[in-house]
């Protein structure tokens, strides 16, 4: 299981591939993509990496799926990515 944990908006969340955020003042539309730089914590089910404040190179990468009225957006996540891998890919 692979996650992080990341700050937006002046509040933190966990993102895992595959699991739908409700993510509020995401600016955008249905469909395109967005990246959280601001990784606090990344883990891989093994070992955990904490930032100082952030874990340097990571970030979080997700599609919007859907805007609720009033509520902000919705986003998918895609998968943490950090130091220079390419791991994410929007499951089929």
């Amino acid at each position: 299981m692979t996650y992080a944990v990341f700050r937006t908006a002046g509040k933190q969340f966990r993102a895992e591939k595959g699991v739908t955020l409700k993510v509020p003042t995401l600016t955008g539309e249905p469909g395109s993509k967005v990246t959280f730089d601001d990784v606090l914590l990344s883990g891989d089910g093994e070992k955990v990496k904490a930032g100082k404040p952030t874990v340097k190179g990571a970030r979080v990468t997700a599609q919007i799926v859907r805007r609720r009225q009033g509520e902000g957006r919705e986003a998918h996540g895609e998968g943490r990515q950090g130091h220079g891998a390419d791991r994410a890919a929007r499951e089929g």
